[in-house]
């Protein structure tokens, strides 16, 4: 199955271009959600959205972002392009990349239909009793060991299959996580 996405550069830029969208998809849908019903049960310090970068549009609940529109050209022109580099000697190298991209966006996803379900419930009613409140340090913690165990799982995983592809999976979220640990060490308040 793999040799599918090594042998052309194709199947890995549209399978990236599906998953970055629908991930922006879903994020706006959940950022809808919590905007209107959502919001008075659990409570979010900051934006909904925890990369800084597209805060803003999400905020505004932007259906179309050029940030994102940039964003997604410039990493399918990445694609292509390490496709282009890699002779068939180093396409491991490549299987790494397209690991790196895609297995952390199904990471995302995971989030994603979680808070969607979990969303939807607490707009029908008394899913959740009372409030609950987020810091943003918190939100970023909990994101970063979430993230953290999805790269334990997958580094586990590359252990008995060694592909290159969930390895790549395994350090672009130890990596994301790791930036989430440094955006919640920046977000906690200053000691007196």
């Amino acid at each position: 199955m793999l040799d599918f996405f090594l042998d052309s550069p194709w199947p890995g830029m549209v399978a990236w271009t599906l998953l970055y969208i629908s991930d922006y998809a879903l994020t706006i849908r959940c950022a809808s959600l919590y905007n209107k019903p959502v919001r008075e049960t659990i409570g979010f310090d900051g934006s909904y959205e925890l990369t800084p970068i597209f805060q803003r549009d999400v905020d505004a609940l932007k259906v179309v972002s050029p940030r994102f529109l940039l964003a997604l050209a410039s990493s399918v022109a990445t694609v292509g392009l390490v496709w282009l580099l890699t002779s068939p000697k180093f396409l491991v190298l490549y299987a790494f990349l397209l690991g790196a991209m895609l297995l952390v966006e199904l990471t995302v996803h995971v989030r994603h239909v979680r808070n969607l379900s979990m969303f939807l419930d607490v707009a029908k009613g008394g899913a959740i009793r009372g409030r609950i409140e987020y810091s943003r340090p918190a939100m970023l913690r909990m994101s970063a060991v979430e993230l953290a165990a999805f790269a334990g799982v997958y580094f586990i995983i590359f252990l008995f299959s060694e592909s290159w592809f969930v390895l790549g999976g395994a350090a672009s979220c130890l990596s994301t996580a790791r930036k989430h640990f440094i955006l919640a060490r920046k977000a906690m308040p200053a000691s007196p």
